[in-house]
């Protein structure tokens, strides 16, 4: 079972939704005070809902190993790795941070699995963050520079993850995957028999920054608004940590198929990617939302992390209420 970040995400919606969407497209170049009214009062009916499947989700201590595929510098693994670090319950950050947006997936998600009593560590309560397990490089790529999804569980297993754990294979911006750019920035899959899962996300830059690196490109369709300022500088790699972002939500709420998504188990949206395109507060079709704005490099960004680090991250779901929650 996979479950993508897809650069197109219009999946099993009703009539009422299409055309929903298709009047917020329109609009999208200018769009009224009515039509992002529609789109917050928009509630999906029970069928289409984000709901619970009473299955596994991740918690506890949740090992993730690192395989770099392809040539990244320091300062770019860093990005990523700094990032990975902070997936904890309490960090030093100010807010708004990575940290609160990591407890905000424990409330809406993995809190109420273990209401339930359900696992990745049964009920109670549990701390849940993620702990860098290790790291690999494969920086000659051994598979080639054309890959194969069939050939990313090959990757993934090299890291060897533990029971419970992720395996995070990350491929640099000379490296073609499958369906990369065409229907997905990412995706994240799971080896059911042996309990693990793994991430994949590619690096953009060179390929197609406009669809898996928005807003810090200028996207390839619709309103041609500025391009943001990326906070690390690098639009790869602040792509690259946004679609972390969302895959890491994924597949933490979901890792086996039977925990939190909507529509169609075999292509399901997901805490991060049933909110696409939504950064801030007041998103709409061709707007991030209202986010902050670092006064020394003009950067945008809605999550501090350490050492003066910052990040744009995807808004999250709430089941409780069909909305998507923001930082900012």
């Amino acid at each position: 079972m996979a479950s993508d970040r897809r650069v197109c995400t219009v999946h099993h919606m009703s009539h009422a939704a299409i055309v929903l969407v298709s009047v917020l497209l329109l609009c999208s170049a200018h769009p009224s005070a009515g039509a992002r009214r529609l789109m917050e009062l928009y509630k999906p009916p029970p069928s289409e809902q984000l709901t619970y499947h009473n299955g596994t989700v991740l918690r506890g201590d949740i090992p993730v190993s690192v395989v770099w595929y392809g040539r990244f510098t320091p300062a770019q693994k860093a990005v990523v790795s700094d990032f990975l670090l902070l997936l904890t319950v309490a960090s030093p950050a100010p807010t708004p941070s990575v940290s609160q947006w990591w407890n905000t997936i424990n409330q809406l998600y993995l809190s109420k699995a273990a209401a339930q009593g359900k696992n990745g560590g049964g009920g109670g309560k549990i701390t849940t963050q993620v702990r860098l397990a290790g790291q690999l490089t494969d920086d000659q790529c051994s598979l080639g520079k054309s890959l194969k999804l069939s050939q990313l569980p090959a990757l993934a297993a090299r890291a060897k993850p533990k029971k419970g754990g992720i395996a995070l294979v990350l491929t640099a911006q000379d490296v073609s995957v499958e369906g990369f750019c065409m229907s997905r920035c990412g995706t994240h899959a799971s080896n059911a028999k042996a309990r693990t899962a793994y991430v994949w996300v590619g690096n953009s830059a060179t390929q197609c920054p406009g669809q898996c690196a928005w807003p810090f490109h200028q996207p390839v369709y619709g309103p041609q608004t500025p391009a943001l300022v990326p906070p690390s500088g690098d639009v790869g790699m602040d792509g690259m940590v946004m679609n972390i972002a969302s895959m890491v939500a994924g597949v933490v709420t979901n890792p086996f198929g039977d925990g939190f998504y909507q529509g169609p188990k075999e292509a399901p949206l997901e805490a991060a990617t049933a909110c696409p395109g939504v950064y801030g507060s007041g998103a709409y079709p061709g707007y991030a939302g209202n986010l902050a704005v670092d006064p020394a490099t003009g950067a945008s960004y809605n999550a501090n992390g350490a050492h003066g680090r910052k990040y744009l991250l995807p808004a999250l779901f709430d089941p409780a209420t069909s909305t998507c929650s923001t930082l900012v």
